[in-house]
């Protein structure tokens, strides 16, 4: 499901995801000890362009036909994508949020369950090639809700794209604990789909410096 069969220039936590990788702090968030924060390279143009022209060149070799950015962060990833590869970027949005939408059934994320995402029905067509951008994956739920999406609508993803991948979620030992990605898409009949992230969890070791009074006021504990 992760592995990248093709031979392309940037590789999972190669020369240029160790130099994005410093601009990528983590904080505790949500409940979560190391949540990371785009944040910290959307403020360096440099830097989000270098992120830009990445996704610009692996997936003009691969090539789509269509690019959907997931609420809410892969909103502001995709439209940059799709305006350099000259493609329609289609939101993915929480349900109640767009007209004429078709929604996908609910998933869990990291942080708890949340309902389906939805699309509008006449964005994705039979047989679009699909590209889905996100800023992270981990347990996968997101990105699960979004291929369901595009299968009802008679498109085939050629690949989810995420600036970080969490590794340990792919296939945790049992014991863990740990919601395993593997066994989520191989239920759901998706393990054909590709996921590839452009950093792992092995170059994310910037801490965020905080205040003492820094308080996680994230939504979903």
């Amino acid at each position: 499901m992760t592995g990248d069969p093709l031979e392309l220039k940037y590789k999972q936590d190669g020369e240029e995801a160790k130099e994005i990788a410093k601009y990528l702090p983590y904080f505790p968030f949500k409940g979560i000890d190391r949540f990371y924060d785009i944040g910290g390279f959307l403020c360096e143009p440099e830097i989000f362009q270098k992120i830009v022209d990445i996704f610009v060149e692996r997936y003009e070799t691969i090539g789509v036909d269509v690019i959907v950015g997931l609420d809410a962060r892969g909103f502001i990833l995709g439209p940059p994508i799709a305006l350099a590869m000259k493609k329609p970027f289609v939101m993915m949005r929480k349900e109640g949020k767009m007209p004429n939408t078709v929604k996908s059934p609910g998933y869990d994320m990291e942080y708890g369950k949340r309902s389906g995402l939805t699309v509008q029905r006449d964005k994705i067509k039979e047989g679009d090639r699909v590209l889905i951008i996100d800023d992270l994956v981990a347990t996968g739920g997101t990105l699960s809700s979004a291929i369901s999406l595009v299968k009802m609508l008679g498109g085939t993803v050629v690949e989810c794209a995420c600036v970080v991948e969490l590794k340990c979620f792919i296939d945790p030992p049992e014991d863990s604990g740990m919601p395993s990605r593997k066994k989520t898409f191989e239920k759901l009949g998706i393990s054909d789909v590709r996921i590839w992230g452009l950093i792992s969890e092995d170059l994310l070791t910037n801490e965020a410096c905080l205040p003492e009074d820094y308080v996680d006021d994230g939504e979903g504990h």
